[in-house]
C-alpha cells in the first residue's frame, strides 16, 4: 500500500445510524497531507453503497458540509455515502498563499495549475478525479456508482468535472455555482495565477465554455438564491442559462427569492438534491 493509500483516522461521529469520519492521508497529486470527510450510511455495514461527491466553496474545508448542510438524515434513508474533499492543498506556505480569501489556501478551484509555484501542489482536478477516488474505493464499501455536487467554487468544480468526463457521474448538481469563471473576478484572479494567459486552457475549466463546445449532454440541476450577494458580479447564472438554451443543453435552474449564499440556503434544499442524485445512482444502467 502506497503512502497516499494509507489512512489515519482523525475523528468518527455516529449520525443517523451511520458514521461521519475524517481521515488524513498523504496526497501524491498535491504533495502534502490532506484531510477528507466521509459519511457512511448504515447500509454500508451490510454491503456496498453509491457515493455522492461534495465540493465546497471558497474558504471552506472538509467539515463545512458535514456540519452545516443537514444531509446525513436523508443520506442514511437513501443509503448514500458522501465524500467531502478539502478545497485546496494545505500547510505549504507558498508566497501569497494566505494573502486573500479568494486565492491560494482554501481556493484551489478544482483545476491543475500550470504556473509556478502553484503547479507542483495545486492539482485539485487530479486529486478529486483520480487520486482520492482510488483511495475511497480501496478503503470503503462503495459500489462504483458516483455523482457529484457542490457550492459556489465547488459548484463550478462539480459542473466542470462532470462536463469534462461524460458518463463518469450518474448525476451532477450545484448550489450557487460560479458558472463562467473565466469572465468574472473570482475566476479571473485564480486562472491568471494558476493557469497563466492561455485562453484555451482557461476554457477547459469554465462550464459555460464546455457547454458551448458540446463537451457533454448531461443534464444540469442548479439552485440559486436571489438574495445572494455574489449573484450579479461573480455567479451570473443567466449566462449558463443562455448558453444551455443556445445549444439545447438540458438545464434545470431554480431561483429562490430571499435566499442568500450561505449554508442556510443549502440546508433548505439539500434534500431535493440528495433525492435527485439517489434516483440516478440507484437507476439500472
Amino acid at each position: 500500500m502506497s503512502m497516499s493509500e494509507q489512512l489515519e483516522l482523525v475523528s468518527a461521529t455516529k449520525s443517523f445510524g451511520g458514521w461521519v469520519k475524517r481521515y488524513k492521508h498523504y496526497s501524491r497529486a498535491l504533495d502534502c497531507d490532506m484531510i477528507f470527510a466521509i459519511y457512511l450510511p448504515p447500509q454500508a455495514e451490510e454491503g456496498r453503497v453509491p457515493l455522492m461527491w461534495w465540493l465546497s466553496g471558497l474558504t471552506c474545508n472538509d467539515e463545512n458540509f458535514m456540519q452545516k448542510a443537514g444531509a446525513q438524515r436523508l443520506a442514511a434513508e437513501l443509503g448514500m455515502a458522501i465524500v467531502c474533499p478539502d478545497t485546496s492543498p494545505r500547510g505549504l506556505d507558498l508566497p501569497g498563499e494566505h494573502d486573500s480569501y479568494d486565492f491560494g489556501s482554501g481556493a484551489g478551484f478544482y483545476l491543475n495549475a500550470k504556473r509556478e509555484p502553484w503547479s507542483r501542489h495545486y492539482r485539485m482536478y487530479d486529486y478529486v478525479t483520480e487520486e482520492l477516488p482510488s483511495v475511497v474505493r480501496l478503503h470503503f464499501p462503495v459500489n462504483g456508482r458516483e455523482s457529484i455536487s457542490g457550492h459556489s467554487m465547488g459548484g463550478h468544480g462539480a459542473l466542470v468535472l462532470a462536463l469534462r468526463q461524460p458518463g463518469r457521474y450518474a448525476a451532477v448538481s450545484a448550489f450557487a455555482p460560479i458558472v463562467n469563471p473565466s469572465q468574472v473576478p473570482w475566476g479571473q484572479k485564480a486562472f491568471e495565477h494558476y493557469l497563466g494567459e492561455d485562453v484555451g486552457l482557461r476554457t477547459q475549466y469554465d462550464a459555460c465554455e464546455l457547454v458551448a463546445k458540446g463537451s457533454s449532454r448531461q443534464p444540469l440541476f442548479i439552485d440559486q438564491g436571489e438574495a445572494d450577494n455574489f449573484l450579479d458580479e461573480q455567479l451570473k447564472p443567466e449566462r449558463l442559462e443562455a448558453v444551455c438554451e443556445a445549444h439545447d443543453h438540458p438545464l434545470t435552474l431554480r431561483r429562490h427569492p430571499g435566499y442568500d449564499h450561505s449554508y442556510f440556503f443549502i440546508a433548505s434544499f439539500i434534500d431535493d438534491h440528495l433525492r435527485y442524485h439517489a434516483e440516478r445512482l440507484h437507476a439500472k444502467r
